[in-house]
């Protein structure tokens, strides 16, 4: 369950780096230029760290909409984008694949069969 918990600690300090990125001005804001690479080396490190844990290809694609998620969402709720119910819809559906793929059983992965073949030619 702690992998989940720092997955989604992850995707919230992503949407941190994504704001302070457009607050930053081309980093010419020493502020948010600070927050900018603070929580981008914060996010790669828990994102690193849940990599161990959970297959990268679903860690990688919850990362990513729940940050993208949530950037949207503090945008829309601090008055720099405006809401609409498209816009709406379409992050209930994000929220949804994020909650569908957590929700997935993970599959064993099995070696390739030519895979074994390579190896003992050598």
């Amino acid at each position: 369950m702690m992998p989940w918990i720092v997955l989604f600690i992850s995707a919230a300090l992503e949407a941190v780096w994504a704001t302070a990125l457009g607050a930053s001005d081309g980093f010419s804001k020493a502020t948010p230029t600070i927050i900018f690479f603070a929580t981008l080396a914060l996010s790669m490190a828990t994102l690193a760290y849940v990599a161990k844990h959970i297959p990268m290809s679903v860690a990688y694609a919850i990362w990513s909409g729940a940050g993208a998620a949530l950037t949207v969402a503090w945008a829309m709720a601090t008055g720099h984008e405006t809401a609409s119910p498209l816009k709406l819809v379409f992050l209930i559906g994000i929220i949804g694949c994020i909650v569908g793929l957590k929700l997935l059983k993970p599959h064993p992965v099995k070696a390739p069969a030519d895979a074994e073949a390579s190896t003992t030619a050598a």
